[in-house]
């Protein structure tokens, strides 16, 4: 399995970083990381990876993983980008967003009539993305088809373990979690962080 990650200015460390912990745990799993134009990004962490380019990005991927995070809220005004994104994603077997890189992806038109989940703190303005997704606040995660969602930040490691579960066996997923010393929610629709 080839996790094709996306990067832009200012991700969220661990939308990042939290599924590639439990993905790179994964045996014959790789990850790779690209940006529009290639090259190094940073984030407001101090966080700096070395990416290549959206065009060296293999014809068939198996996995499209879009963190989160402030860049979003910038990116989501780029046509060009969202076109973009729109078409890797088309020809992804699977689409797993975390935090506000579900707005990405909304942006899209994609998760039309499907449900999706964000970061309870910006879920306000994740909405405005789409008027046409069926937003669920109060999920750690949801799946509709091939496109995977999770809530904020660190709902990302219960969502990749999830599908960690999904492809491979629940064993292999429990033993990452094991591994990392991370407690995880099982149950989607548990979410204790939603207000309401």
């Amino acid at each position: 399995m080839q996790i094709t990650t996306l990067l832009y200015p200012n991700f969220e460390t661990l939308d990042v970083f939290g599924p590639v912990e439990i993905f790179g745990k994964v045996p014959d799993w790789n990850i790779q990381f690209y940006t529009q134009n290639s090259g190094s990004v940073s984030n407001q962490d101090g966080v700096c990876i070395a990416t290549e380019s959206f065009t060296a990005i293999p014809a068939n991927i198996d996995t499209l993983l879009i963190p989160g995070g402030q860049g979003a809220r910038i990116l989501i005004q780029h046509t060009d980008f969202i076109n973009q994104l729109k078409l890797l994603a088309q020809k992804s077997q699977y689409v797993l967003t975390v935090c506000t890189g579900s707005a990405l992806l909304a942006k899209t038109g994609l998760l039309n009539g499907r449900r999706a989940t964000s970061n309870k703190r910006a879920f306000d303005w994740v909405k405005t993305s789409s008027s046409q997704t069926h937003w669920v606040e109060k999920a750690r995660w949801i799946t509709d088809g091939k496109y995977y969602t999770s809530s904020g930040i660190s709902a990302g490691m219960d969502m990749a373990l999830a599908f960690v579960q999904d492809r491979v066996d629940k064993n292999t997923a429990q033993q990452i979690a094991t591994r990392i010393e991370y407690h995880w929610q099982q149950n989607s629709q548990q979410d204790e962080f939603c207000p309401k």
